[in-house]
């Protein structure tokens, strides 16, 4: 007698077999030989994921059984072959689990579960999302003794240009300022939009002086992204931070600390004036005095005589889109001790510990670490300083930020104890 589940050569239903089906009978077969445990836990998470329903690992086995039997009761009474998802659907909808069944396409219903988490107008993901993840992500946080930063950002002047120009072209600068944070962050970092200008941050295991690195690089970023637009409204993204532990282990007292952040901002100076903040963010380490080395359109961060770090921007000077803007620096000196009236202009962040490291193209690409950065140029640690030419090509590879491409240019070389060398380099490119 015929077997109603084995396909047959030309039968009409084997032709209609989709990839799905296929794999769906593969995993039956593939279920006959796991153990109960392991069975239980996986069909746990399939009839989540295929019925979005939660069942216990008992209950998924013994549904699973019924499938079977009523996938073979149906093949064997229509006599042809009947799909596994045609069973499950039967057997979910006579229980109470399925009680107004609707059959809706799979794309349709992904299509429905992404419009549900996602801002429509920037794609981030929506306030309800970002609540949903910070409490998921603060308790993390607390189970591993990990810091979390929480970073509320919002766009100042977006109304103005509403007014202005539209709300068409408003919308445009929403839809860049996502941009921009997609291509910045991590793909451990989440972002959200949580307001009509208004746009949220979590950065799992991120400390006050990584997440403050990181918003003035989407900030200075933005401001590049937006270049184009041509706007005659000097738009920015304003924000604040509140990290876990230190400034709370609630997500209420954390958001509201980060809100009362991003105003301390707004008030204290504007987008290219000083801003201040927190004290709770500790100013970056100062080593001994090195060359000071100036370089066009970076932003400083210098500590305050309250211990507050203080942000100041640049202006780049004006020059010819075809010419190079030019770096000067001074004679290269080794290190020496700090001066009492010598003032680094470019603070130094030491990066020890982290795992930096650059890729040095012109040598056969070798690498070294990197020992601290600043925005005129950065330490290398490496074992044979004298093969690296005077100028050359690295790619710097620092936590939070993308890999770099940069041109340096040897400044000094100083010998250390276990026979590698501390090599200064600025940025020239």
């Amino acid at each position: 007698m015929r077997n109603p589940l084995t396909p047959q050569p030309g039968d009409p239903a084997q032709s209609q077999t989709t990839a799905e089906d296929s794999f769906l009978d593969l995993l039956v077969e593939s279920l006959d030989g796991v153990d109960e445990s392991a069975r239980g836990q996986f069909l746990r998470s399939f009839f989540r994921t295929m019925a979005q329903i939660d069942l216990t690992d008992a209950q998924s086995i013994d549904y699973w059984e019924r499938i079977l039997i009523r996938r073979r009761e149906l093949s064997q009474n229509l006599g042809r072959r009947i799909s596994l998802k045609t069973a499950m659907v039967d057997v979910l909808a006579s229980t109470s689990f399925l009680r107004v069944p609707i059959l809706v396409e799979y794309e349709d219903f992904k299509k429905l579960q992404i419009n549900a988490a996602t801002d429509a107008l920037t794609g981030l993901y929506n306030r309800r999302l970002f609540d949903e993840y910070c409490d998921k992500e603060l308790n993390r946080a607390k189970r591993y003794a990990q810091q979390l930063a929480i970073v509320i950002l919002d766009l100042h002047r977006l109304k103005e240009v509403n007014d202005q120009h539209g709300h068409l072209q408003g919308d445009e600068v929403l839809q860049l300022a996502a941009s921009t944070l997609r291509k910045t962050l991590r793909a451990s970092d989440f972002s959200f939009r949580i307001g009509g200008d208004e746009f949220a941050l979590l950065l799992p295991q991120t400390d006050p002086e990584q997440a403050l690195t990181l918003c003035h690089r989407i900030r200075t970023q933005y401001e590049q992204d937006l270049t184009p637009v041509q706007l005659d409204i000097g738009v920015t993204l304003d924000f604040g931070i509140a990290v876990h532990p230190m400034d709370g282990d609630q997500k209420s007292a954390l958001m509201n600390l980060a809100d009362q952040r991003l105003y301390q901002m707004k008030i204290s100076g504007r987008a290219k004036s000083g801003v201040r903040q927190p004290e709770t963010f500790p100013p970056p380490q100062v080593v001994p005095s090195r060359p000071e080395i100036r370089e066009a359109a970076a932003p400083t961060f210098e500590p305050s005589q309250t211990g507050v770090i203080s942000q100041q921007f640049t202006p780049p000077p004006t020059a010819s889109p075809s010419a190079p803007t030019p770096i000067s620096v001074k004679a290269p000196q080794p290190p020496g001790p700090a001066s009492s009236k010598e003032h680094r202009k470019w603070e130094r962040v030491s990066l020890a510990g982290t795992k930096a490291y650059a890729i040095l193209a012109d040598s056969a690409h070798r690498t070294a670490n990197v020992a601290d950065l600043s925005y005129g140029g950065v330490a290398l640690i490496m074992d044979k300083p004298d093969e690296i030419p005077s100028q050359f090509n690295a790619v710097l590879h620092v936590p939070i930020l993308p890999p770099v491409r940069v041109v340096l240019r040897k400044a000094y070389t100083q010998p250390m104890d276990d026979g590698r060398s501390r090599v200064g380099c600025s940025f020239i490119s």
